[in-house]
């Protein structure tokens, strides 16, 4: 019978009793994480592409500062306008004379000193003045309308521009997102297939130098597993500034890119012949600024034309010393007023002439621009093609590798090949699902750019 002493036995509870308490520490830690996490879960928003756009177009500043550059533009076209209206002023006057102007006048050989004016003077009236006749202000009006269509133009442009970069980020967070997954199935695949090395060694049936050679390519995935990680956190919060959101708001983004396989692979090319650049944004700015530049030529000449405006007055004035009454006299006119320029013919001639040197370069600018865009145009399609293509190979591909690795696995349990034909299989498994998500990513991100390039707001 074998004796246990008194202190062995204490210790011995004592250990138990330590025990105890960090495995109950550890469990209750463990439920109050759980709790955590599921309660975050649940207070998390959902948000998929389409509510994504919804809260960047109306949670961005670029968009606010947009529609206020509009509010601006047509506010200034208001105050135009009000200046075809009457113009009417109230003017008041008061003179207290503190020395009066003496006047010396000859009577009979006899010099007269006349002191003139009154102690107090005042007038009080109303003006009026209308444009009856202004080529320059018709046409500056014309040109304030001109500016509301181009800051209009300029909202849709950064409207399109942001649509496009939320489209690419949630685009790239799917990307990292279905990586990362991929990455993470590859590594628990060869942990798994190192357990089997591990086991087989145990037993004597494979050399030390399988085994290691499996443990140094299990520890070579973990960096890569991390690496995918820190990418997708990156991802989110890219697309987290770009809806306006804190960092560290609960959001779950829903989707992954082999949702978009099907999508993909229905779509029809559009032919580049039937592609038309009308609602391209820079282009219809270009176009704005063309017919502002015609419109300032306007500005220009009727600075140079005659100029009628009607003019009118009514005041009231009043005179006289103190403790005497006041003398008081109305007075009022209506007048018009004509303003016929000689001589700025002679400027207004080579404004003119630079203004058309203006034209012509901003047309050959508009020129430039269209070439460019329809290069990209030709670009975006054949990526778009290209990735359809890689999108049907690359799916069979992932296919085969998966099949292929699910023997090889077999394989490997009942001996008939070696670890390194199973890792090899695996490797080609896991590039040929990276390389399957590539290629959904560039259809997309194609896409969008030529959506945002062509200017479809949908």
């Amino acid at each position: 019978m074998i004796m246990i002493c008194s202190e062995c036995k204490n210790s011995a509870l004592g250990i138990a009793k330590k025990t105890f308490v960090v495995v109950c520490l550890l469990s209750g830690a463990l439920l109050l994480g759980s709790l955590s996490l599921s309660a975050q879960a649940q207070d998390s928003v959902h948000v998929n592409l389409q509510k994504a756009i919804e809260i960047a177009l109306a949670e961005t500043p670029t968009m606010r500062i947009a529609d206020r550059d509009v509010q601006i533009k047509q506010w200034y076209k208001k105050e135009q306008i009000a200046s075809l209206f009457p113009d009417v002023s109230i003017a008041a006057n008061y003179n207290r004379t503190l020395l009066k102007q003496q006047m010396s006048m000859d009577m009979g050989g006899q010099t007269m000193n006349i002191k003139v004016g009154r102690d107090n003077t005042y007038s009080a009236g109303a003006n009026l003045s209308l444009p009856l006749i202004a080529p320059a202000l018709w046409s500056n009006l014309k040109l304030s309308s001109m500016d509301v269509e181009m800051a209009m133009e300029a909202a849709r442009s950064s409207k399109l521009e942001l649509v496009n970069q939320v489209k690419q980020a949630y685009y790239m967070y799917l990307l990292s997102k279905q990586s990362y997954d991929v990455l993470v199935r590859s590594y628990e695949n060869i942990e798994a297939s190192t357990q089997l090395v591990t086991n087989a060694y145990n037993q004597g049936l494979v050399s030390e130098f399988e085994k290691l050679r499996s443990d140094v390519a299990l520890q070579n995935q973990r960096p890569a597993v991390s690496s995918a990680a820190k990418g997708v956190r990156l991802a989110i919060m890219r697309l987290k500034v770009l809806l306006g959101m804190n960092a560290d708001e609960p959001v779950i983004f829903d989707g992954k890119l082999s949702d978009y396989e099907q999508q993909v692979l229905s779509a029809s090319m559009p032919n580049e012949n039937d592609i038309q650049l009308a609602y391209n944004s820079a282009l219809r700015q270009l176009d704005i600024g063309i017919d502002e530049l015609q419109q300032s030529k306007k500005i220009i000449t009727g600075s140079s034309l005659p100029m009628l405006a009607l003019a009118g007055a009514f005041q009231y004035s009043g005179m006289g010393d103190d403790g005497q009454k006041f003398n008081n006299y109305p007075y009022s006119y209506v007048a018009l007023s004509l303003q016929v320029p000689i001589i700025s013919w002679v400027s207004t001639s080579y404004k003119l002439k630079q203004t058309n040197l203006n034209i012509e370069n901003m047309k050959d600018q508009r020129l430039d621009a269209e070439r460019n865009l329809r290069l990209g145009v030709q670009s975006y399609l054949n990526d778009m093609q290209q990735a359809i293509e890689d999108i049907a190979a690359d799916h069979e591909t992932m296919l085969q590798a998966q099949k292929a690795y699910d023997i090889a696995k077999r394989q490997y349990e009942v001996g008939m090949n070696t670890w390194l034909d199973l890792n090899t299989a695996e490797v080609t498994l896991t590039s040929a699902q990276l390389t399957y998500c590539q290629s959904i990513y560039n259809y997309l991100v194609a896409k969008a750019s030529l959506d945002a390039t062509l200017g479809n707001e949908n």
